[in-house]
């Protein structure tokens, strides 16, 4: 079924987010957010929302403000903390329409660095994490690194190509896969944005570094032949007790829209194996603090 879409204008800060919803019906086991990359949009992941939502997940997504069709300055943002002002409202949204089912966070690219530093924050955290091919590094060279720094003091509204190419995304693209002639992406984005997401690129990787354990359970999927997010980027989660990796052989960076893909029945099977207790009795993970 596909998800209904919903504008919510009435926020107490912050524009208008598009917000859309692919119910599971009553034997729902989980509720999850997903948190789209870079210049993407919810819509992109119709197809995610169906399947998880036929094998018991409410799945809820958002377009990023700046982004798709919600409100606010294309590709831009004035602080990373209004990025994650939406993300704890939507999660709370999400909890709100399934208050005895855990919530899962799902972030892919920039989406999955986003989840992530989020859950890092001392903000309300989810019960499971699931990131893909998440941004905690790039290809980027470090020139362009140091010009968007310097450029944000003086033209941070200066658009500037994302560089991602359609045939980067997957190696054998699922039969409905669009991207360039997708006219709600966002192909190029501000300077003040690169910055920004470079910034906290940079303080999550410390931030991992310094930690012993993660707050909550956490699965990373990664294509092995992802040439936008390298997979070392992911490799330096796998040293936590918390977090299951999975790399696939020959896949690039979306493996959802990949024609042969496992990750969302992979996705669905990490998730009944943390919700389940060993009675096969549905049970809550524990809230993270």
């Amino acid at each position: 079924m596909p998800s209904t879409k919903t504008t919510i204008s009435d926020r107490v800060k912050g524009p208008d987010l598009l917000v859309r919803h692919w119910p599971a019906g009553d034997n729902a086991f989980a509720s999850l957010l997903i948190v789209h990359g870079l210049g993407e949009h919810s819509g992109r992941y119709e197809h995610v929302g169906e399947q998880l939502a036929a094998d018991g997940v409410h799945v809820h997504a958002y377009d990023q403000r700046g982004f798709g069709g919600s409100g606010g300055p294309r590709a831009y943002v004035d602080t990373w903390d209004d990025i994650f002002d939406d993300l704890e409202e939507r999660l709370a949204a999400a909890r709100t329409t399934a208050p005895d089912l855990p919530a899962v966070l799902y972030g892919h690219s920039l989406g999955g660095l986003i989840a992530l530093a989020y859950t890092l924050l001392d903000r309300p955290k989810p019960d499971l994490l699931v990131l893909s091919a998440p941004g905690l590094e790039d290809r980027l060279p470090g020139w362009k690194r140091q010009l968007a720094r310097v450029l944000d003091r003086v033209a941070p509204r200066l658009l500037v190509n994302n560089g991602i190419a359609e045939d980067q995304l997957a190696a054998d693209p699922r039969p409905d896969f669009v991207y360039e002639d997708d006219p709600l992406m966002e192909n190029r984005s501000t300077v003040r944005f690169g910055a920004l997401g470079f910034a906290n690129q940079a303080g999550a990787r410390r931030t991992i570094e310094a930690l012993e354990h993660l707050p909550v359970p956490t699965l990373v999927i990664h294509g092995a032949d992802d040439p936008i997010v390298p997979i070392t980027a992911s490799a330096l989660l796998e040293r936590f007790p918390e977090v299951r990796r999975i790399v696939y052989p020959g896949l690039r960076h979306e493996v959802h829209n990949e024609n042969d893909s496992r990750a969302l029945s992979d996705i669905v099977a990490w998730l009944r194996e943390q919700v389940t207790d060993a009675t096969g009795e549905h049970e809550r993970p524990r809230r993270a603090q």
